[in-house]
């Protein structure tokens, strides 16, 4: 179960990370003129850290909305953090369960 909790975690900490990325890029171009914003897509069943694929923005209007990427970059900062707490927890697990076989 650890092992697949490690998985897990270490999927969700790169598909935020990614999704942080996509983020970064859409601030960092908001002046550029033509520039169509790109948005993150979490994906199920994929290998660990490819459940994000970027996809362009479903909005009609090309460019970057600031408050809306300031306030999905606090949601995928707040699933980095979840996602590094799993993988210290089943590190934690495994330790335990190391020392008791040993």
């Amino acid at each position: 179960m650890s092992v697949s909790a490690l998985g897990a975690g270490l999927s969700g900490m790169l598909g935020y990370q990614r999704a942080l990325d996509v983020s970064a890029h859409n601030v960092a171009n908001t002046l550029t003129s033509g520039f169509r914003a790109r948005q993150p897509d979490f994906s199920e069943g994929t290998p660990p850290g490819s459940g994000v694929r970027v996809a362009p923005s479903a909005s009609s209007s090309d460019g970057t909305q600031i408050e809306t990427e300031m306030v999905g970059q606090l949601i995928y900062k707040a699933g980095f953090q979840v996602s590094a707490k799993v993988v210290s927890t089943a590190d934690q697990m495994l330790g335990a369960l190391i020392d008791i076989k040993a």
